[in-house]
């Protein structure tokens, strides 16, 4: 539901991009998330004929050359009134012209970069609201950075509005006694809706119990009032300890209800859960707020008392759904299990029904799991997530035995089988089935498009007295202390002496869900090696990669995607998942693609940057492209 100035008064909505043309006017092309364009002038008959239309360079390869092995583009542009928005991963905001790219105006924040933060620098999104006819900051950006400001500029000119909080600046003060500089920080766009502009954050995994907590920030998007907050831990009493259940994903919202949605990722520490006895409360939960005071409709958890970091990675997508013959408004809430839950909108119960499978036990001491985790009927996992020895890959005897070595010398008895000294197989890894890119969703022929990931991370707990040594020795890995618990931690990728994944390819995919019955349509490889082992690419093949971002489908009957750790924005037939195109990046595409129709043109348009995580090729474009004329 949309209104308009002076229908609810002291309300601020999105607004559309241009009369009578498709835009994409929120982080994930509407408040619900759906990432689905009604733009249908590139078709798979002509999106071969697909060209570079324009490139806007955000300057940061010359301006922040020293900390770009810091920073990840994730952003997806938004577009409205005439204007696109960008930010860069340093939060810096620039306005576009959405035919030629270029510049109109450009906001810097101005970040500390000698600060590390846990998830580096990334910058999601941002959100636009208007709440006045016309004048100064009648039409807002609202910008979340790392340093955990919440910034109002006018979006007409990109000046601070001096009317929001102090100076134009709201700031965020953590929940908790604060350790370092960069333990929290936020990534994600904030959203605006019944004048509210909420806010989640970003918390640094595994180095304490008694973390910050992840409490959710509601301020009047007017003024910047404090309005509300929640505390997805604010139930729990001692002897509970533990922190973090932050919401780092993005949110969604349902403007006709009332609500936002909030995918709330897991508590501290990750992979040890003893002190934090029970489900987990809110932890590893959709939970739906009331937008008006930040109380609780509902609640639906995917994960109970999760020890995997299996927390919510991906914003809950809204939609219709005609499950067996059942209409029902839902959330869809892809997971880093691979699992796919489809719960009711206005309840939280499941569309899809969701049964309790009984999951491997004998964790760690001093650990009690759940004898059960919540296991969707359909779709099936759309990510493998068992293993054997035997199953080991590599593309020569010697380095399949090493892989083969190391399963074998791992716990490994399946989805949830428990963090231990011994060293345990997480598979799917604690980076996907799916990540922070979500889903797109076709409401008008019921179909989920989403992306996942294939890998293994071996997670060994460290007794706390061995911890220093450990640490000292592994000092090129991941080795975080869990300070406060029994154990610390070290995880990492399982590869091959050859550093390809010790488990079979493909290592990345792109699905087709039919939602009707919850069968999988089609699934296809996603990317190749070509960027990341020069010429791997002939004998491999095209096996699919790990990929960071996500998938958008349009009314032209195209599913496009970056994502993968190849340097291409791809095309492929929403209908049978053939690969139809592929547009070179001048970095990697670790971001969600947009797509909108400006002065009767459709244009498809992705940041090219690279990511941290993936080591992929950085750069600081965005690029977009048109058909011919």
């Amino acid at each position: 539901m949309r209104w308009a100035a002076g229908i609810l008064a002291g309300a601020l909505a999105a607004t559309p991009a241009f009369a009578g043309e498709p835009g994409w006017s929120d982080y994930g092309g509407d408040p619900g998330g759906q990432r689905y364009s009604a733009a249908d002038q590139i078709t798979p008959g002509n999106v071969s004929r697909l060209a570079p239309a324009w490139r806007f360079s955000t300057g940061d390869l010359a301006s922040h050359a020293d900390v770009m092995k810091r920073a990840s583009f994730e952003n997806t542009p938004i577009l409205a009134e005439g204007r696109l928005y960008v930010c860069s991963p340093f939060n810096e905001v620039s306005a576009l012209d959405p035919g030629t790219g270029r510049q109109l105006w450009r906001y810097d924040p101005k970040l500390d970069t000698r600060i590390h933060y846990p998830n580096d620098y990334v910058c999601r999104g941002v959100a636009f609201a208007r709440h006045a006819a016309g004048g100064a900051c009648a039409a807002r950006i609202y910008l979340n950075t790392a340093d955990r400001r919440l910034i109002a500029l006018d979006a007409a000119s990109g000046k601070p509005c001096a009317g929001f909080g102090n100076g134009g600046t709201v700031t965020l003060v953590p929940d908790g006694v604060l350790k370092r500089r960069g333990e929290i920080h936020t990534t994600s766009a904030p959203v605006v809706t019944h004048g509210v502009v909420i806010v989640g954050s970003s918390i640094d995994d595994n180095q304490r119990v008694d973390e910050l907590r992840g409490t959710v920030h509601a301020f009047d998007a007017v003024t910047g009032a404090p309005r509300w907050s929640f505390d997805p831990l604010s139930r729990q009493h001692a002897p509970f300890r533990g922190g973090a259940a932050n919401v780092w994903a993005p949110m969604s919202v349902d403007e006709a209800r009332g609500l936002v949605f909030l995918p709330v990722s897991s508590t501290s520490p990750d992979f040890w859960g003893g002190y934090r006895v029970g489900s987990g409360d809110y932890a590893n939960s959709i939970v739906a707020l009331h937008v008006a005071d930040g109380s609780v409709a509902w609640s639906f958890q995917t994960t109970h008392h999760d020890v995997w970091d299996y927390d919510l990675p991906a914003q809950p997508t809204l939609g219709t759904v005609t499950y067996d013959g059942k209409t029902v408004e839902a959330v869809l809430q892809p997971t880093k299990q691979g699992l796919l839950f489809t719960v009711d909108r206005g309840t939280g119960r499941p569309v899809i029904p969701v049964v309790e499978r009984k999951v491997p036990q004998g964790g760690a001491p001093g650990e009690t799991l759940s004898p059960t985790q919540p296991i969707p009927i359909a779709p099936p996992p759309l990510a493998p997530n068992r293993i054997r020895p035997e199953d080991a890959y590599g593309i020569t005897f010697w380095d399949r035995g090493k892989c083969r070595d190391a399963i074998a010398a791992a716990r490994h008895d399946g989805l949830y089988t428990p963090p231990s000294i011994q060293g345990t197989i997480i598979y799917p890894f604690t980076g996907g089935g799916t990540n922070w890119g979500g889903l797109a969703f076709d409401a008008a022929h019921d179909i989920v498009y989403v992306n996942t990931s294939n890998a293994i991370h071996l997670v060994t707990l460290i007794p706390a007295r061995e911890y220093a040594a450990v640490e000292e020795r592994f000092f090129d890995k991941e080795v975080s202390p869990n300070a406060g618990a029994p154990f610390g931690m070290k995880r990492e990728v399982l590869l091959s002496p050859l550093g390809l994944p010790c488990n079979p390819p493909p290592w990345g995919k792109l699905h087709a869900i039919d939602m009707h019955t919850g069968r999988i349509l089609w699934s296809v490889p996603l990317g190749t090696t070509e960027d990341i082992l020069p010429m791997s690419q002939y004998f491999l093949g095209n096996i699919g990669v790990p990929n960071l971002g996500g998938p958008m489908v349009t009314a032209g009957g195209l599913v496009f995607i970056g994502a993968a750790m190849d340097d291409y924005l791809r095309a492929f037939d929403a209908r049978t998942g053939a690969e139809l195109w592929k547009g070179r990046l001048p970095a990697g595409g670790q971001a969600t693609p947009m797509t909108y129709v400006w002065k009767g043109k459709q244009y498809v348009v992705i940041a090219a940057g690279g990511h941290s995580k993936l080591g992929t090729k950085r750069g600081d474009a965005v690029m977009a492209f048109a058909l011919p004329n």
